[in-house]
């Protein structure tokens, strides 16, 4: 036979039995979603890592691109303001094949003249003057583009046929004055690991033709 007091007591005791099992199922489900959403996070962060990491790298080739233009500008005003020596074929500082892709020694003309520096003996002649020119524009070159390539010669087909710029220069009677520039820079295929991570200068990345200067 229940007493009034067994029965308030078996009712105290089973309540107290469901509470405790409802706080112990609440809070293994809160532990499961903590770990769940540390694992989000996780994959997020390293999400986030990879995106920094190629924002820096075309950050850096943007950069690298941007300078060879400047050069290359540079180049072309230089060829433009020495007309009479620019026009020539033959016996012209500005044309050659100027690389260096060890990088172990500066980037220079086979004839370097520092005639145009404070205290050095005056150039004498234009082309005196065209190879300081060149001189002191490689060396900036070899200073703002690792791995560096310049190549400027009259060439009537700048472009391969399937329109991609290449080192070759094609002599003719309206060859154009070019100047084509490349360095080294990262592969764009992501596969590629230690050497074969880089782009040594395999094709041009700029190309400029020269347009006319004044004779005077």
């Amino acid at each position: 036979m229940y007493t009034p007091a067994s029965i308030c007591s078996r009712v105290r005791a089973r309540y107290a039995a469901t509470h405790q099992g409802l706080l112990s199922a609440e809070a293994g489900f809160s532990l499961v979603e903590v770990l769940v959403s540390i694992v989000v996070l996780s994959f997020g962060l390293l999400g986030m890592v990879g995106m920094q990491a190629a924002a820096i790298k075309a950050n850096r080739e943007a950069r690298l691109q941007s300078s060879a233009v400047v050069l290359a500008r540079e180049a072309a005003e230089m060829i433009r303001g020495n007309k009479n020596v620019a026009v020539l074929t033959t016996a012209n500082p500005y044309l050659g094949d100027f690389q260096n892709p060890s990088g172990s020694t500066p980037l220079q003309p086979a004839t370097r003249s520092y005639c145009l520096n404070v205290g050095s003996a005056a150039c004498n002649t234009t082309s005196d003057v065209a190879s300081a020119q060149l001189t002191e524009w490689l060396a900036r070159v070899d200073a703002e583009l690792p791995g560096a390539r310049v190549t400027i010669c009259f060439d009537t087909a700048p472009y391969d046929a399937s329109g991609i710029p290449q080192w070759n220069c094609t002599a003719g009677t309206d060859g154009v004055l070019v100047i084509k520039m490349g360095w080294t820079r990262g592969s764009t295929n992501r596969a590629q690991t230690g050497a074969n991570a880089f782009e040594r200068a395999t094709i041009p990345s700029v190309v400029l033709p020269v347009t006319p200067g004044n004779t005077a």
